[in-house]
């Protein structure tokens, strides 16, 4: 039996309400993540416009510019380095200091006191010479990241062990997601990873850490399934430096671990 005309009006009418009713919806939910997406963007305008990264154009071809480029990229203290020690008896290891007058008899009196006190401190800056060493696994060199005015050229995040290989990924994809390039490296383990970001000036370092926390947490509510166990913290590991001694550096620190030892274990 045809429909008649009222009836053939009601059922438009019922059409088009459900239509309204979905496109209601839909607005509520492009409103809502509106919202998430200027939460953000004021997130970002909080931190200083100068964040930023600096990628090479071509990639250095001799020695005097890998040296460059490495000094460019990982740059800290110039007035004095870590550098990594081992004690195969004890099986520890860890950074301490460069200094020329390290266990001189009568002069040094570690481990009794410690090299941020010692009255005889005769630190070695950093060289081209130092960081070639450390490139052709003569030694390894750290990185001392906070400068004295509490200021960083760039910002790492540590992850290690358990599923480090997602947590990264993730990390990763949210960085890029706002516009940011991290670079990302085999820890020296080979269980884990640091992301790097370098910034075209120096910025204050509780700027770059909030701008570390903020990537881990907006990582995490992105992606809940991942626990992001893996992360361990961020270098700089100090928004400032409460002593003129030498700060910024942890015996695991990051402090630029690219060099031939390590790299060719890795692989």
């Amino acid at each position: 039996m045809p429909r008649t005309e009222r009836e053939e009006l009601l059922s438009r009418i019922e059409a088009q309400e459900a239509r309204l009713a979905s496109l209601d919806h839909e607005r509520s939910e492009i409103e809502k993540r509106l919202t998430e997406l200027k939460r953000e963007l004021s997130s970002l305008d909080d931190l200083p416009p100068e964040i930023a990264v600096t990628i090479p154009v071509q990639a250095p071809r001799s020695s005097e510019e890998k040296v460059a480029l490495f000094r460019a990229l990982f740059r800290g203290r110039t007035e004095v380095f870590p550098t990594r020690w081992q004690n195969q008896r004890k099986n520890t290891s860890g950074y301490s200091p460069t200094c020329s007058n390290e266990w001189v008899r009568e002069v040094c009196e570690k481990p009794r006191i410690k090299c941020g006190e010692c009255p005889h401190q005769a630190f070695i800056p950093v060289s081209d010479r130092m960081v070639l060493d450390h490139l052709q696994g003569r030694h390894t060199a750290g990185v001392y990241p906070l400068l004295e005015d509490d200021r960083c050229w760039f910002l790492a995040a540590d992850f290690d062990k358990g599923n480090w290989q997602k947590d990264v990924e993730a990390f990763r994809e949210m960085s890029e997601s706002i516009g940011l390039c991290p670079a990302v490296e085999r820890s020296r383990s080979g269980n884990g990873a640091h992301v790097w970001f370098f910034f075209s000036e120096p910025v204050a370092a509780i700027d770059a850490r909030r701008l570390g926390s903020f990537l881990i947490t907006e990582t995490m509510a992105r992606r809940h399934e991942l626990s992001m166990a893996s992360y361990d913290r961020l270098f700089p590991n100090q928004d400032t430096g409460s002593n003129p001694r030498p700060s910024g550096s942890k015996p695991d620190s990051p402090g630029s671990k690219r060099h031939r030892k390590p790299r060719t274990s890795d692989t």
